[in-house]
């Protein structure tokens, strides 16, 4: 059965406020208690206030020292499309937030917790069970119970923020289970709010670091009262940002009992082409029941249109939230959606018509540039996928390499399949994948030997000016890696051998490798044949790609059926 075309998404990410969570996959080690806090910034454990409560007990938290005991870690488990990464299975995030009463209510941000399956919350290291009260997407806050209780809380504070005011920000940075704090002061008490993921009438802006994992805890005075909720960063430019405890306070109340505001229940991104013309919301997960769920929204959504106007043309999610601002939740609104992962165009209504499918298109175009951090193509956008080869080749550029004529070779797509037809001797023939650079990446390729046994096929990665890594396997089952060294022109032999894994003479097989780090691995048809490490050439980021060649012995025909790039495991 033909797999799905690589989903290529045409954007770029306008993040460049950064959310302060923490993502990881579902294999990664949970969280264990912390055994003492630990501080970063200007400020250590030596120069904060003193306590003078029994910081353990429940009650009124009213010393910053106290504060980490009403501070939270929070673990949202589920299934997430990332715009970079694409599905990831049974992932988590890890936030922060903080409690405000002694039942267990905690605040922390909406992007933090919307569609997760479940929340595991951690409080002074002992792990509790929680469940969303109220989520509000546009103010990027939502109100969680926390099982058991009573609980040490934290205290609002309502007087003037004022720039210059000393403060510090309490949570759990990167994911790790140590308290962290860290010191600094207002800059501004009316920074500009809207975000590719929220939008606010305005924010504090401040200089006290916030980290990953940092998002949805609280922005502290010096008697541990909370300012605000932490929830952005422009870390190049040291600068951070914090929801005002003043405006957030009444969304809170609200949410405390269990009404969404400004929601349809998804967990959304702004995003943009890179030349301007496309933009939307990138839809990561949507809650069960919601009105997004209802209308047929899905994870891996872009939210093209409301109301027959175009979202996020700014990068920001400032139109999508005027609208939902300016309409009551039961209101019914139109929708347009962009289905990249079937190539669809669907219409349908928020409180009414389901979504339908009203237009197919190609989804095979387009590269982008700039991104997350942390994205695994170099900053380049999406680019995961399986090309089934149900169009053309125009992502691709097809070189020889060889001393053979080019007119003795025949590349192309036909049937669903790229086919390789080499009647001269000494074609080395690539086909390199042009939309994407790649850091680390796996890619394979299902290819039919339908001619002569002795081809080899090729897998390459990390192509670039610098040169390549380069796998090259024969079906007699000898194979070869490689690395193409630019400054020197020539191939050097990091490690060949020999397998009984390939299938040979005219007969299907599945080729992976995998470029890791320094890590190079082989595997035919499900057995992993070798794993290599390289520090001398050490290439570290390129395209990727596939090829056939032929010897003295022609003709070579190759089918190649499937050929996937994928995130290594």
């Amino acid at each position: 059965m033909k797999a799905l075309r690589p989903i290529l998404i045409i954007i770029s990410f306008v993040l460049i406020v950064g959310m302060a969570c923490s993502i990881f996959n579902g294999t990664s080690t949970p969280p264990v208690p912390p055994t003492q806090a630990s501080t970063g910034g200007n400020t250590s454990a030596t120069n904060t206030p003193t306590s003078n409560t029994t910081g353990g007990g429940a009650g009124a938290v009213n010393t910053l020292t106290d504060a980490q005991n009403a501070v939270v870690q929070i673990e949202s488990d589920g299934t997430f499309v990332d715009p970079q990464v694409g599905l990831v299975v049974n992932g988590a995030g890890r936030g922060s937030g903080f409690i405000i009463d002694p039942s267990g209510i905690a605040v922390t941000n909406n992007h933090v917790v919307t569609g997760a399956a479940l929340l595991k919350v951690w409080v002074n290291g002992v792990q509790h069970s929680a469940q969303i009260l109220g989520v509000s997407e546009c103010s990027d806050l939502a109100v969680i119970k926390i099982d058991g209780g009573p609980y040490p809380y934290l205290n609002w504070f309502n007087g003037a923020v004022k720039a210059g005011m000393d403060i510090y920000v309490a949570g759990f940075p990167l994911g790790q289970p140590q308290y962290s704090l860290t010191k600094g002061i207002i800059s501004k008490a009316n920074a500009e709010g809207d975000t590719s993921w929220a939008s606010l009438d305005h924010v504090l802006g401040h200089d006290a670091v916030i980290n990953p994992g940092n998002s949805g805890g609280p922005l502290l005075n010096a008697t541990g009262q909370v300012v605000g909720i932490n929830f952005a960063s422009i870390a190049s430019a040291s600068q951070y940002f914090s929801i005002d405890g003043v405006t957030a306070q009444p969304v809170v109340a609200q949410l405390k009992g269990g009404q969404d505001i400004d929601s349809i229940g998804i967990n959304g991104t702004a995003v943009k082409s890179n030349d301007g013309t496309f933009s939307g919301i990138w839809v990561a997960s949507v809650k069960s029941g919601s009105p997004a769920d209802k209308a047929g929204i899905k994870g891996g959504d872009i939210l093209y249109q409301m109301e027959n106007l175009v979202l996020a043309t700014d990068g920001t999610m400032k139109d999508y939230c005027s609208i939902l601002r300016t309409h009551k939740p039961a209101d019914t609104l139109a929708l347009t959606v962009i289905r990249y992962s079937t190539g669809e165009l669907l219409e349908g209504q928020l409180n009414g018509r389901t979504l339908t499918v009203t237009k197919k298109f190609n989804v095979s175009g387009g590269g982008s540039s700039g991104g997350t951090s942390g994205g695994t193509s170099g900053g380049s956008g999406n680019g995961f996928g399986t090309d089934s080869f149900d169009g053309n080749l125009d992502n691709y550029t097809v070189q020889n390499f060889g001393t053979g004529s080019n007119d003795k070779m025949d590349v192309n797509v036909k049937n669903g399949y790229l086919v390789f037809d080499l009647q001269g001797a000494n074609l080395w023939v690539y086909v390199t994948y042009n939309a994407f650079t790649y850091k680390d990446v796996t890619i394979s390729m299902v290819a039919d030997n339908r001619g002569r046994n002795n081809n080899n096929v090729t897998l390459f990665c990390r192509a670039s000016s610098e040169g390549w890594y380069e796998f090259n396997i024969s079906n007699s089952g000898l194979y070869w890696i490689l690395a193409y060294d630019a400054a020197t022109k020539g191939y050097h032999t990091i490690v060949n051998g020999g397998s009984t894994a390939v299938k040979q003479g005219k007969d299907i097989n599945t080729y992976t490798v995998t470029c890791k780090g320094q890590t190079l691995d082989l595997n035919i048809n499900g057995v992993d044949v070798k794993s290599i490490k390289d520090s001398k050439y050490n290439f570290r980021e390129g395209k990727v790609g596939l090829g056939v060649s032929s010897f003295d012995v022609i003709p070579i025909l190759v089918e190649v059926d499937s050929f996937t790039i994928s995130q290594p495991q």
